[in-house]
């Protein structure tokens, strides 16, 4: 998530009463969680099992529950409690609505048909030449381009699964993302694509998604990929171009999947795939999986 203008280090830990190791002027872009973070982003940690992994990544600030050494060109900011304080920074630079109020500042492109029935956030875009069919709803900040059909009880831009324990508890991590669909996408019924947490949960260009399709936060699906139905995909995965996912695949989180390669039904993946096809409940190369078949039928 970028604010909306940038920020000095000194604002946001006086915002959430937090020590800053850094000059006070360090400026500071926005904020994104670690798979996304870019230069000029805040990233949290609240672990000393990630602490290398987050001051060594493109985060330049780093909030984080304990000082340590600053990295060279970075700055810190040090807080009890990372994770409630990435909340406080997120919805003071984006308002969270969750529909209990409607400013109808949508902006709908010429052509586009819209059923009565479907719900439309807040600072919504959509193109032209849209349809959008029966109990759609659509969340806030998401950005649909030409050409796009949504069929019936989708659910585009819901918030994402991203939880800590706390006291017994679940405690969420509140999603400032969006979700971007972009041109000529088919979208079946009932799925359900959750906005990023502070980036865009992506749809690319040309793609077609069947019915009953979970997509997880962040996640960034490529060009004209196919996706049959039931298909679950966690978040932070990257799926790239031409991509065919049979029905029932499942995905592991922070994936990435080459261009071209085929999941063939029920496949599940816990690691990244080069370009092939796959099958099984760990994925594995299809012709490897049914030599091994004929082996073991041998065997009887």
């Amino acid at each position: 998530m970028r604010f909306h203008s940038p920020q000095k280090l000194k604002t946001i830990a006086e915002l959430i009463g937090s020590k800053f190791i850094g000059p006070e002027d360090f400026e500071v872009l926005g904020s994104n969680e670690i798979h996304m973070v870019k230069p000029g982003e805040i990233v949290f940690v609240n672990h000393p099992k990630y602490y290398d992994k987050a001051l060594n990544s493109a985060a330049t600030i780093i909030l984080i529950d304990k000082e340590v050494e600053c990295p060279e060109g970075k700055a810190l900011l040090v807080s009890d409690d990372p994770f409630r304080d990435f909340n406080k920074i997120n919805t003071h630079f984006t308002r969270i609505y969750n529909f209990t109020e409607e400013l109808h500042d949508a902006e709908i492109g010429e052509g586009t048909k819209i059923h009565r029935s479907a719900v439309i956030g807040n600072n919504v875009t959509i193109g032209k030449n849209c349809l959008i069919f029966p109990n759609v709803v659509i969340g806030d900040r998401t950005v649909i381009g030409d050409n796009v059909i949504i069929q019936a009880g989708t659910v585009l831009g819901g918030d994402a699964f991203y939880y800590r324990k706390l006291d017994g508890n679940f405690d969420r991590l509140i999603s400032v993302g969006n979700v971007i669909i972009e041109n000529n996408v088919e979208i079946g019924n009932n799925c359900t694509i959750d906005r990023g947490v502070t980036d865009s949960t992506v749809i690319g260009e040309g793609s077609v998604l069947d019915n009953q399709i979970q997509v997880g936060h962040d996640t960034v699906i490529g060009k004209k990929c196919l996706i049959a139905s039931q298909v679950g995909i966690a978040g932070c995965c990257i799926i790239e171009d031409e991509v065919t996912i049979w029905g029932q695949a499942g995905l592991a989180s922070g994936l990435r999947i080459a261009k071209g390669t085929v999941l063939l039904a029920k496949v599940g993946v816990n690691r990244d795939l080069e370009k092939g096809t796959y099958f099984g409940p760990i994925a594995e190369d299809f012709r490897g999986y049914l030599k091994k078949e004929v082996k073991l039928r041998n065997l009887k």
